[in-house]
């Protein structure tokens, strides 16, 4: 095998020189979009594990499905960036990749299949280190530490050693990540915060981006730009909690009704598709999936409204896109409608969701995080006022469109 040298200056850049060379058992990086923390973990493991070839990497999601289009994908853009490309091959189902000379593996794993973590054993070497992706998503310490345990005993080969990297946007102060590792001195623990400043790549559009939040939204520009921690007051939605339950078994018993929602986004803000069924009687909403992506077009929103099998039913989008719902429509989403905006429907919308007890499935993290985000504006005073910020309300906005027909009565139209 042909050597190759490469320079951690020339192929990450600077901010990581600590992150790079630390050993300890622990190494927790929260920072803002666009302070390379993901791909520069990618390129350590693709780089460390050429030059120890007795290791194995596990890498982990809250939710399986959502690893194909993040670390899978860094991975990727890890080999190649480093033009190892030839000595590396990839799978998708399911997800692995293995340094060909050696035979060393990656593997991919969610929570919500816990037993597959416990069950890994590996044919080479052994495995001795753990990459968890938006570590902010994994809500119960308790499913940390059965992650962790998962490389504890067993022998080690050479001079490798056991670590642990988590990587997260730092969205709530009140988070077990903050508490265990940032608030306590630890000599096993790298704890660290980074930034877009320090990305000497990063395209100077985004950087536009970011200075304008800095200007027109502080709040957002202290954690999503700074990597600082976020701090939650007034939450617009208290009454929700995180609970496993079986969407099939309460379609099947019938007492619920279907709620489909869609707020459009595409370059700056996802398109979030929300699902839901919605106990009338009892009063509980059950929210069972989810979409959150960016740059999506109106063929891809109708592929994965098909995935999700729902390309029959009522949903209710957001009017400001009727080019959109046209779209969908003539694809073969025949009972997609606009949402009734109009006057204090924001409001109302939230007063009427105010009712419900919210049941959150655990794959739907991206609304997990919404709502525990959503927030009422701020006057510059610093009091409340009786609108929501206009943050972290994309499946908020979905949700409420989803249920409006429940809160102001079905409409009817006629053909």
């Amino acid at each position: 095998m042909d050597a190759k040298i490469v320079t951690l200056k020339g192929i990450v850049g600077g901010g990581y020189k600590d992150f790079w060379e630390f050993e300890g058992r622990y190494r927790v990086v929260k920072g803002s979009r666009s302070s390379k923390k993901s791909k520069t973990t990618a390129l350590w493991y693709i780089t460390k594990m050429m030059q120890h070839p007795d290791a194995n990497l596990l890498v982990i999601r809250k939710v399986y499905r959502t690893l194909k289009d993040s670390c899978f994908t860094d991975l990727k853009w890890a080999v190649k960036r480093l033009e190892v490309g030839s000595w590396w091959s990839f799978k998708e189902n399911p997800l692995e990749i293995v340094y060909k000379p050696t035979g060393q593996k990656i593997y991919f794993r969610g929570l919500d299949d816990s037993q597959k973590i416990s069950s890994i054993s590996t044919e080479i070497g052994v495995l001795c280190w753990i990459w968890i992706e938006e570590a902010y998503e994994i809500s119960n310490e308790s499913d940390f530490d059965m992650v962790n345990e998962a490389i504890r005993g067993g022998a080690i080969f050479g001079n490798i050693f056991k670590q642990v990297t988590l990587t997260f946007n730092p969205w709530n102060n009140q988070h077990w990540l903050k508490a265990r590792f940032f608030d306590a001195e630890d000599a096993d623990v790298l704890a660290k915060t980074v930034n877009y400043r320090c990305n000497e790549w990063l395209d100077p559009s985004d950087r536009v981006v970011f200075e304008n939040m800095r200007i027109k939204n502080p709040r957002r520009y202290r954690v999503a730009g700074l990597g600082d921690w976020g701090y939650v007051d007034g939450q617009v939605y208290e009454n929700w909690r995180e609970e496993a339950f079986d969407a099939t078994e309460l379609e099947r018993c019938g007492a619920t009704s279907a709620a489909y929602g869609i707020d459009f986004g595409y370059t700056n803000d996802p398109t979030a598709v929300f699902c839901s069924h919605i106990d009338l009687n009892k009063k509980i909403i059950y929210v069972y999936d989810e979409v959150y992506k960016k740059g999506m077009s109106n063929e891809l929103i109708f592929t994965e409204l098909n995935k999700l099998g729902i390309i029959n039913e009522p949903i209710v989008a957001d009017s400001a896109e009727p080019k959109s719902i046209a779209r969908l429509r003539s694809l073969g989403c025949l009972r997609i409608r606009g949402a009734r905006k109009g006057k204090d429907s924001v409001k109302n919308g939230i007063d009427f969701l105010q009712g419900f007890d919210i049941i959150i499935h655990p794959k739907c993290v991206n609304f997990i995080t919404e709502i525990s985000n959503y927030g009422w504006k701020e006057d510059r005073f610093g009091n409340k006022m009786n609108k929501p910020m206009d943050d972290y309300d994309h499946l908020m906005d979905a949700m409420r469109y989803a249920t409006e027909s429940f809160s102001r009565g079905k409409l009817y139209s006629f053909k």
